[in-house]
Order: structure tokens, then C-alpha cells, then sequence
């Protein structure tokens, strides 16, 4: 079980993602589990993510729903 665990909620953010998951999987603490929740993103947001979660497996996990809105 990892020590922290960061949830990003995603949609439509194709331009910022890559660097906040680099920012993320470049932590000092590798004792961290990311969570990526696609909430029915219609850009490359999804793509984005499954690249980083083929570079960082075990580290990345990712939820794909349909859009739900905030909170």
C-alpha cells in the first residue's frame, strides 16, 4: 500500500496533463500511487494517460467514466 495516494480528476486537459503527471511520477517520494480519473474527456486526455501508465506501471492507475460533472 503506498504511503500517499493523489487523485487527478481529468477532463479536457490534454495541454496540462503530461506535465502534471511528470511533476507527479518525478517526485522525490516513490512511495506514491496516482490516480487518474477520465471523466469522459472528448480530446487525447485518455492517450496521455495510458503512456504514462505503460512508462510507470504499478505507480498509475486509471479510471474511465462517462461524464459525470464535478463532485
Amino acid at each position: 500500500m503506498a504511503k500517499v495516494s493523489v487523485i487527478v480528476p481529468v477532463y479536457n486537459e490534454e495541454k496540462f496533463l503530461n506535465s502534471c503527471l511528470e511533476s507527479l511520477t518525478n517526485q522525490t517520494l516513490k512511495d506514491i500511487e496516482i490516480i487518474a480519473i477520465n471523466d469522459g474527456s472528448t480530446d487525447s486526455s485518455l492517450y496521455v494517460m495510458e503512456r504514462f501508465l505503460y512508462k510507470h506501471k504499478g505507480q498509475i492507475r486509471i479510471i474511465d467514466s462517462v461524464n459525470g460533472g464535478a463532485g
